[in-house]
């Protein structure tokens, strides 16, 4: 059992572009957070442009409630595959900085209710623990199931 709520807070953003339906990427964001604490956690949106001037639209909340962090954490983690589990712990250094892990969730399968990692049009997530060693962080990683 993990120790006593090392998580601080998670930080999730996604994008949603202008040929996207903004219900359906907060759709997908839900699928990815825990049922029971849906109506716990509130989006923030903000218009953006992006690089030929097409709104985008940025999606984030922080979760600071511990109990909600721990359950959202253990959700993700139980919801990876081992191999994409062991592909992130033969990387992970690179999704480690200051205390925060570093992770994205392909947008499209969290939409079919389904976690894997994906860069290319991801939701973001960022995991900061109370403890900023990457070998403790390692270790709750491990702890919550999300690290072999």
């Amino acid at each position: 059992m993990p120790s006593k709520n090392p998580i601080a807070y998670i930080d999730i953003r996604v994008f949603a572009h202008a040929t996207e339906d903004i219900n359906k990427v907060l759709d997908a964001v839900r699928n990815v957070l825990p049922t029971e604490h849906l109506n716990a956690i509130t989006f923030k949106t903000s218009n953006l442009s992006g690089y030929h001037g097409n709104p985008i639209t940025l999606i984030e909340t922080r979760i600071k409630e511990k109990n909600i962090a721990d359950a959202v954490f253990r959700k993700v983690s139980s919801g990876l595959s081992v191999l994409d589990k062991e592909l992130l712990n033969s990387e992970i250094q690179q999704h480690l900085e200051k205390g925060n892990l570093y992770f994205r969730l392909d947008k499209q399968s969290a939409f079919l209710d389904k976690l894997k990692p994906d860069i290319t049009d991801p939701i973001h997530f960022r995991v900061h623990f109370k403890k900023h060693k990457p070998e403790d962080v390692v270790s709750i990683c491990r702890e919550y199931g999300l690290l072999p």
